[in-house]
C-alpha cells in the first residue's frame, strides 16, 4: 500500500491545464484557403491553422448560427408564417411564398441542407420578430462563445459590411453547434422530403469521405469558397474550416487525413472508475473505494498511453459519506498533465461497537502501519 500521506485539506485542484501545442508538430500541409484551421473540440485543441485569425467573409457558414440560435429559443413543431421579406432574397433559394405555412424543423433542414437564404431570413423572423432582433441575438451568442473576430449583419451570409468572422471562430461556432443533438441531427441528413420537397446536403464529402458526419458549405464571389464540416473516426471527433479556399474539398480531406492520421483522443480516466481504496477507521465498512470525478481526456500521439497516480490519504475516520472528497489524481501523456478529485464512492457510518477515542484510537492507528 502507499506510504505517502495527502490530506484533503493539502489537495490542489487543478480547474484547467495548458493546452497542448499540438499544432507545433505538425507536418506541412499545403492548402488552397486563405484561412484555414483543424480544431479537436474537447480539448480545445488546435492541430492546424493558417491565418485563422482572419477576418473573412464566410458566406453561408453564416446559417451554423442561425440554426444554432433559433434551435435554442424555438421548437422544431413551430408553425412559421412565410414572411414577405423572404420571399426573393437573392442566391440560393427554397422559392417561398409569403403566407405559406411551413414548420420551423422544414426550414432549418432547407436552410442547412440547400442553403435557402430566403429560409433563414424566414427562420429569423419567427424567432425574433425581425431580422435585425435575430442578428443581435447573433452577435450575444457570439460574444457569449468569446468570438474576437466573428460580426453578424444577417443571418443568411451574403456579402453586407461588417459580417464576417474566422476560421478559429467558425470552428467555435461548429463546436457549440454540434452539441446540440437537434442541430447534429439536421447538419448530419443527407437527403430529406417534406412533402414535394427535397433536400439534398450540399457537402459532397458527406458521400466520399470516411468519417464525415455534417458540415455546411458556403460561396459568393467575394467570399469564395467557404466550408465548415466535423468528421470523427473512432473516439476522435475534429472539426475542419476552410475560408476562401479554390480546391477546398481536397484541402479539407488533405487536412483530415494528416490529423486522423497523427492524433487521437483517449479517454485517460472515466468518472465514476475506481482508482484507490482506503482503509476506513471505526467504520461499518473496513475501507472505501475512491473514484473519479470526472472524465479525463486527452489529445495525444496516436498510440500513446496515459499514466494515473492516485493519491489519498493513508486512512478515513468514520463517518465516511459518499461523494466527500478525499484525495486526487493526476493523469500524464505526452507532457500532458490534468489533476482531478477524488471522491469517496460509498458509506461507511461509524460502528458503534467499533467507536475509539483516546489511547484506543492511537493504537489501532500503529497497527494499521504496522500492517504495511
Amino acid at each position: 500500500m502507499r506510504k505517502k500521506q495527502v490530506t484533503a485539506a493539502a489537495i490542489i485542484l487543478l480547474a484547467a491545464f495548458t493546452v497542448f501545442k499540438a499544432a507545433a508538430a505538425e507536418p506541412e500541409v499545403s492548402v488552397s484557403a486563405v484561412s484555414a484551421v483543424v480544431y479537436e473540440p474537447v480539448t480545445k485543441t488546435v492541430l492546424f491553422e493558417k491565418d485563422a485569425d482572419r477576418q473573412m467573409l464566410i458566406a453561408s457558414t453564416t446559417k451554423l448560427m442561425t440554426a444554432l440560435v433559433a434551435l435554442e429559443r424555438c421548437g422544431l413543431e413551430d408553425k412559421v408564417i412565410i414572411p414577405p421579406e423572404s420571399v426573393g432574397v437573392e442566391g440560393s433559394s427554397l422559392y417561398l411564398k409569403a403566407g405559406e405555412e411551413m414548420t420551423l424543423e422544414e426550414l432549418l433542414y432547407g436552410m442547412m441542407l440547400e442553403s435557402g437564404n430566403d429560409a433563414a431570413v424566414a427562420v429569423a423572423v419567427h424567432a425574433a420578430g425581425s431580422v435585425e432582433a435575430f442578428v443581435e441575438l447573433m452577435n450575444d451568442r457570439a460574444a457569449a462563445l468569446g468570438l474576437e473576430n466573428t460580426h453578424f449583419a444577417n443571418p443568411h451570409g451574403l456579402n453586407a459590411q461588417d459580417h464576417y468572422s474566422s476560421a478559429r471562430d467558425l470552428a467555435v461556432i461548429m463546436a457549440e453547434a454540434m452539441d446540440n443533438p437537434l442541430f447534429a441531427r439536421i447538419a448530419s441528413t443527407k437527403t430529406v422530403t417534406f412533402g414535394d420537397r427535397t433536400y439534398k446536403n450540399h457537402n459532397k464529402l458527406m458521400w466520399s469521405y470516411r468519417g464525415m458526419v455534417a458540415g455546411k458549405t458556403g460561396y459568393t464571389k467575394k467570399a469564395g469558397r467557404t466550408l465548415v464540416t466535423y468528421a470523427k473516426r473512432g473516439s476522435t471527433g475534429l472539426i475542419c474550416v476552410t475560408l476562401n479556399a479554390p480546391d477546398d474539398w481536397d484541402d479539407q480531406c488533405r487536412l483530415y487525413d494528416m490529423a486522423f492520421d497523427r492524433w487521437e483522443l483517449i479517454k485517460a480516466v472515466h468518472a465514476g472508475e475506481e482508482l484507490a481504496r482506503v482503509p476506513v477507521i471505526a467504520g461499518t465498512a473496513p475501507d472505501v473505494g475512491l473514484v473519479a470525478s470526472e472524465d479525463i481526456d486527452l489529445l495525444v500521439p496516436r498510440g500513446t498511453r496515459a499514466r494515473t497516480v492516485a493519491s489519498a490519504p493513508a486512512f478515513l475516520y468514520a463517518p465516511v459519506t459518499y461523494g466527500s472528497m478525499a484525495g486526487s489524481a493526476v493523469v500524464t501523456a505526452e507532457g500532458q498533465e490534468r489533476e482531478t478529485p477524488l471522491l469517496c464512492g460509498g458509506d461507511a457510518a461509524v460502528d458503534d461497537g467499533a467507536r475509539l477515542h483516546g489511547l484506543s484510537r492511537l493504537r489501532a492507528l500503529l497497527s494499521l502501519w504496522a500492517d504495511r
